[in-house]
């Protein structure tokens, strides 16, 4: 798959896109693979603050539960309710289905994370394929 270029990466398999002050993340096409049908998702309240390189939640599937880690320092402004009931929607559309929305606090951060040309050559050197 494709990843879009677009949107910054984690090494711990996280996007994240931004729109003026406001990043929007949600879990790779690599991830939700690796996981397997996703079953729950454990996600921060808005308010509540995030900060980069800390968990700030979890996903269940069938197989694992696998911590989520904040792309950025920031204030939580939205979280994906509609994950509640349809916590699936990361595996049929993770590039679009989002998981929580960000206030950065500091943008100099994105500029820290992966591209898309750089998480696709890290995933080929973590499968080794």
């Amino acid at each position: 798959m494709a990843y879009p270029t677009q949107y910054r990466y984690t090494k711990e398999h996280e996007w994240i896109s931004v729109e003026g002050s406001i990043g929007t993340i949600g879990i790779t096409d690599y991830a939700q693979n690796s996981l397997g049908d996703i079953v729950y998702v454990d996600a921060p309240k808005v308010g509540d603050a995030v900060t980069a390189n800390a968990t700030f939640g979890s996903v269940e599937s069938v197989k694992a539960v696998s911590d989520l880690y904040s792309p950025v320092t920031g204030a939580v402004t939205e979280v994906n309710e509609s994950l509640k009931t349809e916590p699936d929607k990361i595996n049929s559309a993770p590039h679009e289905t989002w998981i929580i929305k960000v206030k950065l606090s500091n943008p100099a951060e994105y500029d820290g994370l992966l591209d898309s040309a750089a998480y696709e050559k890290f995933i080929s050197e973590e499968t080794g394929s």
